[in-house]
């Protein structure tokens, strides 16, 4: 696996979230995970029946995969991923959470998605605080041509979202496979057109802060005995544990000690009532 990020890499790619609304991370992945996850994502595929969604949004030549944390072990590598981590957790905080992990695999004569913000649907006045930090995993290469998310740099800091089907400037953020690209949640953005004979394949792994509701049920939608199996890290990125010793708890212990069970006797989880 490639070196974990450095504070240094680390604080110059905040620096770019915070002035552009994005930065984009060469060479974060190994090749062989990449390859890993492309045959999975296409066994998938097959398996699900998965088709087009056919709408203005999704689109009608793309192809979508949901919930991936519960189709296959590979997956759960994804979140908690040295090379990017710790750069959403600058950008939101540690008690982050997964919001949802899809792939996007834009089809041959796909039109460009409209521009929009992730964090558009919540009704906060803007600009505002980090409250969703999302992720594009190049599994192939990422060019203008074959359908690079389009960005438009700087749009984080508007006082509004655009409207939808609006038309704005905007660049390709063309990078290697291999690459991931990392995005505030108000930065403007769209998945651009595909002029080629190929796919465009990206996993989109999203993530919003400890007290925003997720957009994937994490705690629904991922089987418990799969949870199990998961690295605490991971199993608190579900949202399985207390945010700021506060939200998220059952009768004042955590959920991965309730719903879970510890596989052997821990502390309690401490709540933000118990510190002095």
């Amino acid at each position: 696996m490639r070196d974990v990020t450095g504070p240094s890499d680390v604080d110059a790619h905040l620096t770019a979230i915070a002035d552009q609304g994005f930065t984009i991370v060469p060479d974060a992945i190994d090749l062989d995970l990449v390859e890993g996850l492309v045959d999975d994502l296409a066994r998938l595929e097959h398996d699900l029946g998965v088709k087009p969604a056919r709408n203005s949004f999704e689109g009608a030549r793309t192809v979508r995969i949901y919930n991936l944390l519960a189709r296959g072990d590979r997956f759960a590598e994804v979140p908690v991923h040295p090379s990017i981590l710790p750069i959403v957790e600058g950008v939101l905080d540690a008690g982050c959470l997964i919001s949802s992990l899809s792939s996007i695999a834009i089809g041959p004569d796909e039109i460009p998605q409209p521009i929009h913000a992730d964090d558009q649907l919540m009704p906060v006045a803007k600009p505002h605080v980090a409250t969703v930090c999302n992720t594009m995993w190049a599994l192939t290469d990422f060019t203008e041509e074959n359908g690079a998310t389009r960005l438009v740099p700087g749009s984080h800091l508007a006082d509004h979202s655009p409207a939808y089907g609006s038309e704005h400037p905007s660049i390709p953020a063309e990078m290697a496979k291999g690459s991931v690209l990392v995005w505030h949640g108000s930065l403007w953005h769209g998945g651009g057109a595909n002029q080629t004979a190929d796919r465009r394949i990206g996993l989109a792994m999203n993530y919003c802060a400890g007290w925003v509701r997720q957009q994937e049920n994490q705690q629904l939608g991922v089987p418990l005995d799969t949870v199990r199996q998961f690295s605490p890290r991971l199993q608190e990125l579900c949202g399985f544990g207390v945010y700021h010793g506060l939200i998220g708890h059952i009768d004042r212990r955590s959920p991965a000690d309730v719903v879970l069970g510890p596989s052997e006797p821990l502390d309690p989880t401490p709540m933000v009532w118990d510190e002095p």
